[in-house]
């Protein structure tokens, strides 16, 4: 089986990256990733990232253009990531609503301290590498 998701790389003002905290609940408890979820059937990604931003974090975004795509072999299913770059509404400030806690963290900082989700190790690399992109 293979499961699409959508992510979204949310760049402040101050070029850190927004990262979240899985629940105690989820598989891979704990773990901090990018934010996003499941695109539903019949749902753009592009809405299901907005939605699950909302739904995650109360936030409202504006979903940009894809930074990359990722596919990571699970042993019971294949997970297709897509990932945009996203910044927040003027005013917009995330909370932990859905997610166990979330940090604004400096793409030089990751992954250090931060235990992240193997499927989401690629993108972090790629962070330390490049840096985030433009706004």
């Amino acid at each position: 089986a293979r499961k699409l998701v959508v992510a979204g790389l949310i760049v402040g003002d101050d070029r850190r990256i927004l990262i979240t905290q899985r629940r105690a609940d989820q598989a891979l408890p704990l773990q901090w990733e990018l934010p996003g979820g499941k695109v539903e059937p019949g749902e753009a990604p592009v809405d299901a990232l907005a939605r699950e931003l909302g739904e995650e974090l109360g936030v409202t975004a504006r979903v940009g253009r894809i930074w990359d795509v990722l596919f990571h072999p699970y042993p019971a299913f294949d997970l297709v990531m897509l990932v945009y770059a996203c910044r927040l509404e003027a005013g917009s400030s995330p909370r932990a609503i859905e997610v166990a806690d979330l940090a604004w963290v400096a793409t030089n900082e990751l992954p250090g301290a931060w235990d992240i989700l193997p499927a989401d190790r690629p993108l972090i690399e790629r962070l330390r590498r490049e840096g985030p992109p433009p706004a």
